[in-house]
């Protein structure tokens, strides 16, 4: 993983749109996993649209210091519904 904020910031750019799968450490030994999608960054934080299926509200934010202190994790999805032709 990045080393640098600047580094966690231009490469969460890049991924804007892209589904993903988050892991956070809730405190007290309790880790939260949650799928969405990246939608939009800024200088100090990034936010992410999750699915109505699993979540009870729509949107979280997270900084590219808790990314770098290893407080949320994050893993794209590859797209599986490109088809074959």
């Amino acid at each position: 993983m990045a080393k640098t904020l600047i580094e966690i910031k231009q490469g969460l750019e890049c991924q804007v749109g892209r589904k993903l799968k988050l892991k956070a450490n809730g405190g007290r030994r309790k880790t939260i996993e949650r799928q969405g999608t990246l939608a939009e960054t800024y200088p100090s934080v990034f936010i992410v649209e999750l699915d109505q299926d699993e979540n009870a509200f729509e949107r979280v934010s997270y900084s590219y210091a808790d990314v770098l202190t290893e407080t949320v994790e994050i893993n794209f999805l590859e797209d599986r519904n490109k088809s074959l032709i």
